[in-house]
């Protein structure tokens, strides 16, 4: 089994709150639409960053947990959350298979961008527990602008490749850790779960980035934080403001998606 370091994204929050897109209103109506939460029932946020699906969904529901193992990610949660009058959100620092919680009490579980690094059959069947009857599990994610053909994204990846190998960083990532979802989707994982009406929907959005702001979401990954580069990160910075040119924008088509499956009632 490929296992991922715990605290890969620790020290990160800042740079997650402010250099991730958020996920686009369109991906979240439909969402909300596909889903159909009552408007009086309980979101559970699963590996939740700094937040992005519990603010973009919690005026939809009565509570949100809000679930995180990173205790900086759930103190800048429930700053965020302090900030905002009427939030419901119960924040707690706790790694996803090790969550207690009541069986039936969330109508939607949701986890961003996470789900290749948790143990998927366990917190499948976790989420299938701790939903009601008809509630809905949901796998939200997005590309990285160093996955794309554009010849910006090219010498960024290889720039971040080079970087990685620098500062002996290369082991942060597991050898392989996409593999297990090639050879077992996600789809069939939740299906072997229980669930059912398993479906999914895709939201390209088109996105300009400049040169700080990739910096930036660089120091929020978990293989090339701040942590990581420590006094080397000025002389990274000049090196992607060199390779990527005078540029005023850098201009990426960002695959958001989204597959959501349901417990039967």
């Amino acid at each position: 089994m490929i296992e991922f370091h715990p605290d890969l994204y620790r020290g990160t929050a800042r740079e997650y709150d402010r250099f991730r897109v958020a996920y686009p209103k369109a991906m979240i109506d439909d969402l909300i639409e596909a889903t159909g939460p009552s408007g009086h029932g309980r979101l559970l946020d699963l590996a939740c960053g700094t937040g992005q699906i519990t603010f973009a969904l919690a005026e939809r529901f009565a509570e949100v947990w809000a679930v995180d193992q990173e205790p900086d990610m759930i103190e800048l949660v429930r700053a965020k959350a302090q900030a905002v009058p009427g939030t419901h959100v119960h924040a707690l620092a706790a790694r996803a298979e090790d969550l207690t919680a009541p069986a039936g009490a969330f109508e939607l579980v949701a986890i961003g961008n996470a789900f290749h690094r948790l143990r998927r059959d366990a917190v499948a069947g976790s989420a299938f527990r701790w939903l009601q009857p008809g509630g809905s599990v949901a796998l939200l994610w997005s590309t990285g602008p160093w996955t794309g053909d554009a010849d910006w994204q090219v010498a960024m990846a290889a720039l971040l490749e080079r970087w990685r190998i620098k500062m002996g960083a290369q082991a942060r990532i597991p050898a392989g850790w996409d593999r297990p979802r090639r050879q077992r989707p996600d789809a069939d994982v939740l299906t072997s779960a229980g669930f059912r009406d398993v479906h999914s929907a895709r939201f390209p959005t088109v996105h300009d980035w400049t040169t700080d702001e990739l910096i930036g979401l660089v120091y929020s990954t978990s293989f090339l934080p701040r942590t990581v580069l420590g006094d080397q990160a000025a002389a990274f910075e000049r090196d992607v403001r060199h390779e990527l040119g005078d540029r005023d924008v850098l201009r990426e088509t960002i695959d958001f998606a989204y597959e959501a499956a349901r417990r039967p009632a």
